[in-house]
């Protein structure tokens, strides 16, 4: 039996809540990314100008969370789908875990660091 001690939510239901509502929040970044590159002549300053506004490194933000919880909970499903054995299931968990954790760090550090 596979112990949910490391999966996302408390809950299956919770983990598919969150899985659907971080689908949502990066497809609508992705369209808007892809409808900002087609209507604008994509260069240094429009990219800096469009990063400076608070509402889109919030955006950005919200992004940057919802990839990390999307793949952590699919990673998960994965690992415990088809890793039976616990140690080796564990080590590959923490390798992605840690993976994600940096990304995120990193990625925060981008959006808000000067």
């Amino acid at each position: 039996m596979v112990n949910s001690v490391t999966n996302f939510g408390r809950s299956g239901v919770q983990d598919w809540i969150v899985q659907r509502v971080s689908a949502y929040v990066l497809a609508l970044y992705t369209l808007f990314l892809l409808g900002f590159l087609v209507v604008t002549d994509v260069s240094f300053e429009s990219w800096s100008a469009l990063f400076s506004h608070t509402w889109f490194r919030i955006f950005s933000l919200m992004a940057l969370l919802s990839i990390g919880a999307h793949a952590w909970i699919g990673l998960w499903t994965v690992t415990t789908d088809y890793i039976k054995a616990a140690m080796p299931r564990f080590l590959v968990q923490a390798a992605c875990g840690l993976t994600m954790f940096v990304y995120v760090v990193w990625g925060i550090q981008i959006l808000w660091g000067h």
